[in-house]
């Protein structure tokens, strides 16, 4: 069964890892979407070709979620191509790992503004449609750094903290107009962002992993579909880690 039939999406930062793993997974459910990112990939068009063979419709948009006038444009355009807005997924996010010390401002203002300004830029974008709607699902990207902060990643983890405060916040405020707020928090997910990481430091992350394992994109899709869906509507302004039980 479709869980998502005949709704559409907007997923920021859908051109690869995560992002991608959550379009696919919410076109196979039956939805169409619209995928938000500031750079694509060089596959990104032949995957896009072959998922649109699936028979939803999913288009992409260039967009800089940290401006402001330009994602609401491009969420009001989103709107007239779809017809309506019913889920946004806040993917986006970028890391500047370096230690307090070694920080710059510029470290510090580029993840925030993607992590953080760019989730509210958007959920600000599309809380009017949804309010239209009295119809919504926003469901937010953070991370168990967010929950319980890392070493190196002091921006990151303020930009995923803050993401839960903005969840939690916006939950509120929009629940009058049945839309519901809420956050993943994923530990260690085998993607192009932890790549780089050496074998010590995967080593390091799954002594503290009760399952003993990295995750993957499509785990994560598939909650996040659950969250879209109408089996969640009656779940709002809660986080929840997605992480082989690292933080209990």
């Amino acid at each position: 069964m479709e869980q998502l039939k005949s709704k559409t999406a907007i997923v920021t930062g859908g051109g690869r890892g995560i992002g991608r793993a959550i379009v696919s997974d919410f076109v196979n459910e039956g939805a169409d979407v619209t995928i938000f990112d500031k750079f694509f990939p060089d596959d990104f068009e032949s995957w896009l070709k072959e998922i649109n063979t699936i028979g939803r419709k999913v288009i992409s948009k260039t967009v800089d979620i940290t401006q402001t006038d330009a994602t609401a444009l491009a969420i009001n355009e989103t709107a007239q191509e779809l017809g309506r807005i019913d889920i946004l997924v806040n993917n986006a996010g970028i890391t500047r790992d370096k230690l307090l010390l070694r920080m710059t401002e510029q470290d510090w203002d580029a993840v925030l503004n993607v992590n953080l300004k760019g989730a509210f830029n958007t959920i600000k974008g599309v809380t009017s449609i949804m309010a239209k709607q009295r119809y919504g699902k926003i469901i937010n990207i953070s991370s168990v750094v967010g929950l319980m902060g890392n070493a190196g990643q002091a921006n990151y983890a303020a930009s995923k903290a803050g993401l839960i405060g903005l969840s939690k916040s916006a939950a509120k405020e929009l629940a009058g107009r049945n839309i519901t707020v809420n956050c993943i928090a994923p530990g260690y997910v085998e993607t192009e962002m932890t790549a780089h990481l050496t074998q010590e430091q995967r080593d390091a992350f799954l002594t503290v992993i009760p399952l003993k394992r990295p995750t993957n994109p499509a785990e994560i899709a598939g909650i996040v579909s659950f969250l879209a869906s109408a089996k969640a509507d009656y779940i709002t302004g809660q986080v929840l880690p997605v992480d082989g039980g690292m933080v209990m």
